[in-house]
């Protein structure tokens, strides 16, 4: 007999599904007893936020969803701060959980890991939540999720199979596979795109996370256009050392101006976020006028005001405008001068200390080319993510905006190595978020991913010190005494190594490049 727990395995595989990160534990043991015969990899985690970070850093790095097993009640009330994470940057992610027997769920009898009603908290968070009671639900639900992942905006999606579901049989099960794909742009509302195209003469385009696989569509419309693009943290990669590129964020006042001076906008895959365009809370950026959106959520368009807002997955609604505006349509002479003018101003608007640190990320870059950089809440991230151009799409990451959850950067780096594992993987991470997932560097050392984790150790919460200081509030919980942390990498066989500073971080980034194992490094700084 097949049970539903060994069917799930089946149909994760016909899904494509090649990687799950968990922790097994009595209330999952029946999923996992047709794992073992798959060929699916299963990743542990010292901590179920971990699984559900790796699950992110997969599907950012990779592009495919990532898969979580988690127990019921805590196990899974550990992935909520994950999913929160996923839902605020579109990630398209699967957690499966347990929950007890059918018939003791909502009566408050105390069983083991009990919660009032686990998936009307999951619904909360997630973009949906199911519950199999039969075998016949399992295709149906595994293929909605999927169909969701594959044509709307994604998001956490959650399944919970009670135990006493997980023995059943189900023999004869068969995958309800889904060719569900994003919704065609809309004639019409390209037509009326196209039309406004033609008659600016100062274009600009917004680029954020939602068009971070659309770099090759994206740079020909730019040079079609003539247009400057400017990149939300998201999207960085998307045009490297391109002439139009302005890798800077829309909170800086070089950016908005560019943006004031268009005469007309087109917002590719952003949500125009205050995270991004409203960094220091001083309520500056203003909507631009004429704005075309391209986004693949009609929900999301619907939000702000819009001149025309094109329901389609990115690349797909650039490539249905340069069909529309054909190739004689004459590219905006000035666009390359205004870049430049904007990428000058921006930088000029960086503190010496922020410049200071987006060089440091610049440093990996230049010394790793091609790696993926997965980013905590540090200094660094925080300085590169109002200016800095990274060399690959998809390539830079981090959950210091939206969401911000500390301790994402070295679970999420893990994940992105098992889903890209010939590209050089770098979590950037600080001493204060480093000690929320720290133990997950023993999950890499058994997943055998070569994560080089770069910790900036400034002793404490620098960033919300400055931010305490900078409104006239005495600094109070901000100095957490840091570990150790090349002694506790040694304690889990991880070679590491020690800088004062960043004078010697590209030799050590091209150390631990060659080892091949998992290392940290550990930057001092004052």
């Amino acid at each position: 007999m097949t049970t539903i727990g060994e069917a799930l395995i089946t149909l994760l595989e016909a899904h494509g599904v090649d990687t799950v990160f968990g922790i097994p534990g009595v209330h999952t043991v029946e999923l996992y007893r047709g794992l073992a015969r798959s060929k699916i990899r299963h990743v542990t985690p010292r901590h179920e936020q971990g699984a559900g970070f790796m699950a992110d850093g997969y599907a950012r790095a990779g592009g495919r969803p990532g898969v979580a097993f988690v127990i019921t009640g805590p196990g899974l009330t550990n992935t909520i701060t994950p999913m929160g994470q996923a839902r605020a940057d579109s990630v398209p992610m699967l957690v499966i959980s347990g929950v007890n027997a059918t018939d003791t769920l909502g009566k408050g009898l105390g069983y083991l890991h009990e919660l009032p009603d686990q998936r009307g908290m999951m619904e909360k968070v997630a973009l949906s939540s199911e519950r199999i009671t039969e075998a016949g639900q399992l295709p149906g639900a595994l293929a909605r999720a999927f169909a969701l992942f594959s044509s709307a905006r994604p998001g956490p999606v959650h399944i919970e199979i009670p135990t006493d579901v997980m023995v059943k049989p189900a023999d004869g099960i068969a995958a309800a596979l889904s060719n569900a794909a994003p919704p065609a742009p809309d004639a019409a509302a390209v037509a009326e795109a196209a039309t406004l195209i033609k008659a600016a003469s100062r274009p600009l385009i917004l680029a954020g996370g939602g068009a971070r696989r659309a770099d090759a569509a994206l740079r020909r419309f730019a040079e079609t256009l003539g247009a400057p693009v400017v990149e939300t943290a998201n999207a960085r990669g998307l045009l490297h050392g391109h002439s139009l590129c302005v890798p800077a964020s829309p909170s800086l006042k070089a950016v908005r101006a560019l943006v004031a001076e268009a005469d007309l906008v087109i917002a590719a895959g952003t949500e125009f976020g205050p995270t991004d365009y409203d960094g220091y809370g001083d309520g500056g950026f203003v909507l631009p006028n004429n704005l075309i959106r391209i986004d693949i959520g009609a929900d999301q368009i619907a939000r702000r005001p819009v001149t025309v807002g094109i329901q389609a997955d990115c690349a797909e609604g650039i490539e249905a405008l340069l069909a529309a505006i054909g190739p004689a349509h004459p590219a905006a002479n000035d666009g390359e001068t205004r870049a430049a003018a904007a990428r000058k101003a921006a930088l000029a608007e960086l503190r010496p200390e922020y410049l200071a640190q987006a060089r440091a990320v610049e440093m990996i870059r230049d010394a790793l080319p091609g790696a993926i950089i997965v980013g905590d809440s540090t200094q660094p991230i925080y300085a590169a993510n109002l200016y800095y151009d990274h060399d690959r799409p998809g390539g830079w990451f981090n959950a210091a905006t939206g969401f911000g959850a500390l301790g994402y950067g070295p679970p999420a780096a893990i994940g992105a190595a098992l889903a890209v594992p010939q590209a050089p993987v770098v979590c950037l991470t600080g001493d204060g978020g480093f000690q929320f997932t720290l133990p997950e560097i023993g999950a890499a050392l058994d997943a055998e991913t070569p994560v080089i984790f770069v910790v900036w150790n400034n002793r404490g919460y620098r960033e919300i010190e400055t931010s305490m200081l900078d409104v006239g509030v005495e600094p109070v919980g901000v100095s957490p005494a840091p570990p150790d942390f090349c002694k506790l990498a040694e304690a889990y066989s991880i070679a590491a190594e020690r800088l004062a500073g960043t004078v010697d971080l590209a030799g050590a980034l091209k150390r631990a490049r060659a080892a091949g194992k998992p290392r940290v490094i550990e930057i001092t700084v004052d």
